[in-house]
Order: C-alpha cells, then structure tokens, then sequence
C-alpha cells in the first residue's frame, strides 16, 4: 500500500494545511483534545509518523510555552516539512480560532444570555472530558507497553505528585526533562564504552 509520504512537496503541504485547518476548526475544549484527533489524522489515516514519534511530538508540544495545538501544528509540520510545513501547519491552526473569536466577540451579549449557547457549551464539557480520558489513556498504555520500567515510574510518581500532592505540574516537567536529560548521557556513555 502506498503512503501519502510519496506525495510531491506541494502535494504534503496542501494537505498539511488543509489537515491542520480542518482539526483546528472542528476541535473544542482545549489543547488535550486536539492530541487524539493529530494522532487520528497523521498516524492512523495518513500514516506519516508513527506512534512513537507521535508520543515524542506530543511531549515537545505540552512542555513547550503557546497553545498545544499551534505547538502540535510546529513539531508535525517541520517534521513533515520543514520551514515550509511550520508556515502552512501553523497558519491552518490559526485561521479558524481567529475567525471564531471575531465572530463570537461581535455576538457575545447574546451568546452570554443565550440558554441555547450555555447548554450547547455545557453538553461540549461532557465530550471534551471524555476524549481528553482517551488521550490519558492512550497515552499512558502507549508507556506500559513500552515495558520501561523508568518510564512507568515516572509517569506514576509525576501523577501522584500533581494529582495527590498538588506540585505544580511546570516542577514536574522540569524535573522529569532533568531525569531524561540524565537517562540519555548514561546511556551515551555506556555505549561508548562497549
């Protein structure tokens, strides 16, 4: 089966922004959500990366400063395309929160006392919880497949320290981009040795 990877440039970059544009617009609920809809979208239909890249994609764009889905939208365009895919990926990214935002700030009195707005945005609450369980859950089953037991650990003691002892989650990043900056010098140096 041929990939979409053997697509020319222009081709990939067409795509690119018509894929970020399309996920921008149709994902409500926050950054978190749009996580399953890239993965949906760049691993599961068009096959450009894989789900290991794809966990490290999702990594860099969470730790990184700026909204996930632009963040999403840089690390999976310049992996695809370089400078040229960054432009396109983020420019879909944006395009449809900004034209949202301008419309909904001309209507926001109406929208504001609208009961048909505020139960449409409380029934949304209900499906964003629910995907943003299912990229937990990918996520964290993606890590005990791995059978890296440093892994697991982490992940369990960066959620025992958020969840159960309220540490700021931007310690926990820190600390845990520390504990991989030193996993990966050990490893470096053991394998210079061998």
């Amino acid at each position: 089966m041929e990939t979409d990877m053997k697509q020319s440039p222009g081709q990939i970059l067409v795509k690119l922004f018509l894929s970020t544009l399309y996920l921008s617009t149709f994902t409500f609920g926050g950054g978190y959500v749009i996580v399953t809809l890239l993965k949906q979208k760049f691993v599961d239909e068009l096959h450009w990366i894989d789900s290991e890249e794809m966990l490290d994609l999702v990594a860099i764009a969470q730790s990184s400063p700026g909204a996930i889905a632009v963040n999403g939208a840089i690390v999976v365009g310049y992996k695809l395309a370089g400078l040229p895919g960054i432009l396109v990926s983020v420019l879909g990214a944006i395009i449809p929160p900004f034209v949202i935002l301008t419309v909904i700030s001309f209507f926001y009195n109406a929208f504001r006392t609208s009961f048909l707005i505020q139960s449409l945005l409380r029934g949304m609450t209900a499906g964003v919880s629910a995907v943003i369980i299912s990229v937990v859950w990918d996520m964290a089953f993606g890590i005990w497949k791995s059978r890296d037991t440093l892994l697991i650990l982490v992940m369990v003691c960066a959620f025992i320290a958020n969840y159960v002892l309220k540490i700021n989650v931007i310690w926990i990043i820190l600390l845990t981009a520390a504990a991989g900056a030193v996993r990966i010098v050990i490893q470096e140096k053991g394998g210079r040795r061998a």
